[in-house]
């Protein structure tokens, strides 16, 4: 035995010179190899993690909540439709001449009556008219006339003033004339103009989206 074995050991831990036995236990694999998996796993789940932090920054490419359902419909409030109007044969007119020009009255009645209206009173405006309308006439009515005959004897006559009195009686319409007075519209004109205004508005309709 050399005098570097210390007592007792001998066999394989005995010290014959360079050779020195080894003490600490050998390692373990196992160890190793569990923590590279664990490595792996956590990188796994970070980049996981990652990609679902993207996803909620950038929508993802989606907009509606889980579980929401979507409307694929635009919608539009109904179009009103414009009532027709009545025709020339259910107005009344009164011709009235406002105008220091004599026979306008008669001359104005005559030819509406060639075009469908009912005639009735034709003569001089009143004192709260005459000589005091400067434009092309004046058309007044009751409130009841407003969006039907008072429309149709207007587009007779270019540029008149439209008024309706709360308190008149009837259904009849005065048409006054006035100093701008030249002729009435051209009947075919006037026919066009009554034809645009009763024209019923395009129904809206419920367009859908692509979705």
């Amino acid at each position: 035995m050399s005098m570097l074995t210390p007592p007792g050991m001998g066999g394989q831990y005995r010290i014959t010179g360079g050779k020195y036995p080894r003490m600490r236990p050998p390692r373990r694999r196992g160890r190793l190899a569990f923590m590279a998996v664990a490595g792996v796993a956590a990188l796994g789940v970070a980049g996981w993690g990652t990609l679902q932090l993207i996803d909620v920054f950038t929508g993802g490419g989606k907009s509606e909540t889980v579980g929401a359902k979507k409307d694929c419909t635009t919608k539009a409030s109904p179009a009103a439709h414009t009532k027709p109007l009545p025709a020339p044969g259910k107005i009344t007119v009164n011709v009235y001449n406002a105008t220091a020009r004599t026979g306008l009255a008669k001359a104005t009645a005559d030819e509406l009556k060639k075009r469908g209206f009912r005639i009735g009173d034709v003569g001089n405006a009143s004192k709260q008219y005459d000589k005091k309308v400067k434009g092309p006439g004046v058309i007044l009515g009751p409130a009841s006339a407003l969006n039907t005959s008072l429309p149709v004897v207007a587009a007779q006559l270019t540029g008149t003033e439209q008024h309706t009195d709360a308190a008149r009686k009837g259904d009849a319409v005065d048409l006054i004339i006035g100093d701008g007075f030249k002729n009435l519209s051209k009947r075919a004109d006037a026919d066009k103009a009554v034809a645009e205004l009763s024209a019923p508005a395009p129904a809206s309709t419920v367009k859908k989206k692509d979705c």
